[in-house]
């Protein structure tokens, strides 16, 4: 068959699995989580614990980033739709709106524990102290110039940014715009560090608009360089490249301790402790957002939603922890398995 007509014949299948998605009630054998890389092993690991001891079809899980995950979770209800969207940031107003429009209007949204970003490099390389600043400063594609304008970052090693930082050219390994640690490394990481440099904290009220795009906008010549929505895949680039520093979930950081370190924010490391308590600077919470109109639709949605929430699961000493996972404390954790059990819709975002 050519590639013609094999690609007639997709798009053919494609609306035929639409069609079948506007029936609510149509069936899919195994539930469907797709959306945030840091999210996908500790999804996997529920996936994998719910299918030993209920048996059935296993879950399916993917990794798609945030944005793609949430995308895809919003085209609509039914089978070719997933159940679950795996998030390391919020849901965006746009994006529920998104869902609104397209029929999927009762979302409930869980917290299911915390993560953090981390900028890293091999163990063998230099250490950092970043100030949030030098985040910015050396990651910006446009920053003040002498004269106050914005210019294009002129900055090609770390020393430039700031002199207590080493003498090292800047190439840093990052997620792409699809991903939610990225849109968390540049809410957490970029615009904080923005707003501590006299410039952008005038236009941060003058221009918010202007600001944002500042704020938000990573350099484009090849100092940053976009590594898919893979992180182990940044982190075995670290090793393979002597210099290079990669951001990514602390998950990943837990897992290859004794290929990478991570260097300090503000004189803050990333630990379990520090995310926990929100002293480290690009500490954030990760979600799952499940949807209700699929519970009791697609067999066993609700009881994976338990799980995840269980006490073995995503409690202190969890299955999750192993994985790199940093649990709610107590209390919140038991608010949030109350939304769960009750599987309360949420409102829209501000």
């Amino acid at each position: 068959m050519t590639r013609a007509l094999l690609a007639a014949a997709s798009a053919v299948a494609l609306l035929a699995l639409g069609a079948c998605g506007d029936n609510n009630t149509a069936t899919r054998s195994g539930i469907w989580a797709a959306g945030s890389s840091t999210v996908f092993p500790f999804a996997t690991r529920v996936a994998e614990n719910f299918q030993r001891t209920q048996g059935g079809a296993a879950p399916r899980v993917e990794a798609l980033g945030t944005g793609g995950g949430i995308q895809a979770f919003c085209q609509g209800v039914g089978p070719t739709t997933p159940d679950i969207a795996n998030a390391s940031r919020p849901m965006k107003k746009s994006e529920f709106e998104l869902c609104q429009k397209n029929g999927v209007t009762d979302i409930v949204e869980i917290k299911i524990g915390y993560d953090g970003i981390v900028i890293a490099t091999a163990r063998t390389g230099n250490s950092f102290n970043f100030r949030l600043e030098d985040i910015y400063l050396g990651l910006a594609k446009d920053v003040p110039g002498a004269d106050g304008a914005f210019v294009p970052n002129p900055a090609t090693t770390w020393n430039q940014v700031n002199p207590a930082l080493p003498n090292q050219r800047i190439q840093v390994y990052g997620p792409p715009p699809t991903s939610g640690t990225r849109d968390a490394f540049l809410e957490l990481g970029m615009a904080p560090g923005a707003k501590l440099i006299p410039a952008l904290a005038a236009l941060a009220d003058a221009d918010k608009e202007r600001f944002e795009t500042l704020a938000h906008t990573v350099r484009e010549d090849q100092q940053w360089i976009d590594s898919g929505e893979n992180d182990n895949a940044i982190v075995q680039t670290l090793t393979r490249t002597p210099g290079s520093l990669g951001v990514f979930g602390f998950s990943f950081l837990e897992q290859n301790m004794d290929t990478v370190k991570a260097e300090t924010i503000n004189g803050v490391a990333p630990s379990a402790d520090t995310i926990a308590d929100g002293t480290y600077p690009l500490a954030r919470s990760l979600y799952i957002y499940v949807k209700k109109q699929h519970v009791g639709v697609t067999p066993g949605l609700e009881q994976f939603v338990m799980e995840f929430m269980s006490e073995a699961s995503a409690g202190r000493g969890g299955y999750l922890q192993d994985r790199g996972l940093v649990p709610l404390p107590e209390d919140q954790l038991a608010a949030q398995r109350a939304i769960a059990q009750a599987l309360t819709v949420m409102t829209a975002p501000n």
